[in-house]
């Protein structure tokens, strides 16, 4: 019986990262926004009684969607390695990729654990006394939105090695796409002192655009991804212009289109 080609295939580690990376990202816009609804996120002005009531509102989902990302959560670990070898992969210094590699790992846990953790503790003990329940509910929206600056960090120094590459790993665009993702982390920062209005973690800038921003951006990504893996050759050099009629629009410059 013929085994399938993702199991012959050179590249199935680089594949298999790829489409842990979709599953991570597509079960983090579940729970996030549909099992837990805490995304978009609760009101920064809510007193005591009306934390308990949101909690409450949302308690089996808070329970139930992250105990999906304790399991699960494990697979955004992909992504980052997938990223970190695209940046082995071009013409610049190791300490770009260990340097994003460490920023994202740590950046795991005040960014995206700490809210879960903070929910589920809230709604697992709905008798507590709602001072303690609303310190909890600005502790996860806070974490979640106040620590951005860790992400804007990794975002640059990705944006530079693409900016110094020489071996075409992703278009010099993109590079730019990060330096925009970069600027959305930090106008984020004024969330930790305004309680309502663009600059509130729920409010128009540090949240609606922010989230904009980052879809466009982890699109991108996932898709370039995608065309790294096509054209590996596992060699040293400039990676090999993948044979698509549609490549000019991804790297215009560099195949001579006008």
């Amino acid at each position: 019986m013929k085994r399938p080609a993702l199991l012959d295939d050179q590249k199935r580690e680089l594949w298999l990262a790829w489409y842990a990376t979709i599953s991570f990202y597509s079960l983090y816009a579940i729970v996030f926004f549909l099992v837990t609804r805490t995304q978009p996120p609760g009101k920064p002005w809510y007193d005591p009684a009306q934390v308990v009531s949101w909690f409450a509102s949302r308690h089996d989902g808070l329970l139930i969607g992250f105990a999906f990302i304790f399991v699960l959560g494990g697979l955004s670990a992909t992504s980052i390695a997938l990223i970190t070898y695209s940046i082995r992969r071009m013409s610049v210094s190791r300490a770009f990729s260990y340097s994003y590699l460490i920023l994202y790992a740590v950046s795991a846990v005040p960014g995206f654990l700490f809210i879960c953790v903070a929910m589920t503790v809230g709604a697992m003990r709905p008798d507590r006394s709602p001072v303690v329940q609303r310190w909890l509910y600005d502790f996860g929206f806070l974490s979640f939105s106040g620590t951005m600056g860790v992400f804007l960090i990794g975002s640059l120094i990705w944006m530079t090695a693409i900016l110094l590459d020489k071996n075409r790993v992703f278009p010099k665009w993109f590079a730019y796409l990060n330096l925009c993702n970069a600027l959305t982390e930090v106008v984020v920062a004024p969330s930790w002192i305004f309680h309502a209005g663009a600059f509130a973690w729920n409010g128009v800038i540090a949240w609606w655009i922010n989230v904009a921003v980052f879809g466009l951006y982890t699109s991108a990504f996932i898709y370039l991804l995608r065309c790294m893996i096509l054209r590996e050759d596992f060699g040293t050099g400039p990676l090999p212009d993948l044979p698509s009629k549609h490549w000019h629009t991804i790297f215009p410059a560099e195949v001579g289109v006008p």
